[in-house]
């Protein structure tokens, strides 16, 4: 097994993804890297949230009645905040990445508007593909909101290719 480099030596920061895209390829990924990002939820995060998925339990869409609840106010659905934890794992191959095969999200707080949400990955495992020029890179994350409490933790694989182009 390949030694672990300290934070300071593999984290990113990563930026959404813009043309021309230059995905990390998988050789380029080292078991320990890390890499994540930092949104700020919003109230829009929810409303759109709501719409997209037609999900509109009054926890997320009804400020009054989420108010009474054990919550205090609206929250954010469950699967928005699986989608803002992996949006860096996918802008950080964009161009290379050839599927997200899976995610797999445990919840523990919630997320409400005016959170702020910092998103951890850490490669764990790298499992190559040679004869089909990718490999698979296994992540866990993590994601804390501002007070740094444990929201949501994730595992997942991502299939990269070798290459760019």
């Amino acid at each position: 097994m390949a030694a672990i480099p300290s934070p300071d030596e593999r984290s990113v920061q990563v930026a959404p993804a813009a043309p021309p895209y230059r995905g990390r390829t998988y050789s380029e990924f080292k078991l320990g890297d890390r890499f994540g990002a930092t949104v700020v939820v919003s109230a829009e995060h929810l409303s759109v949230t709501a719409g997209l998925i037609g999900d509109f339990n009054p926890l997320h869409v009804d400020t009054t009645f989420a108010a009474q609840s054990r919550f205090g106010g609206r929250i954010l659905h469950g699967v928005m905040t699986s989608a803002l934890m992996s949006a860096p794992f996918g802008n950080l191959v964009a161009g290379t990445a050839i599927g997200y095969l899976e995610h797999n999200a445990r919840f523990f707080a919630p997320v409400a508007a005016g959170d702020t949400l910092d998103v951890e990955w850490t490669v764990v495992e790298l499992l190559p593909k040679p004869a089909k020029g990718c490999g698979i890179v296994v992540a866990d994350c993590e994601a804390r909101n501002q007070r740094g409490e444990l929201v949501a933790t994730a595992v997942g694989k991502m299939l990269v290719a070798d290459s760019r182009g």
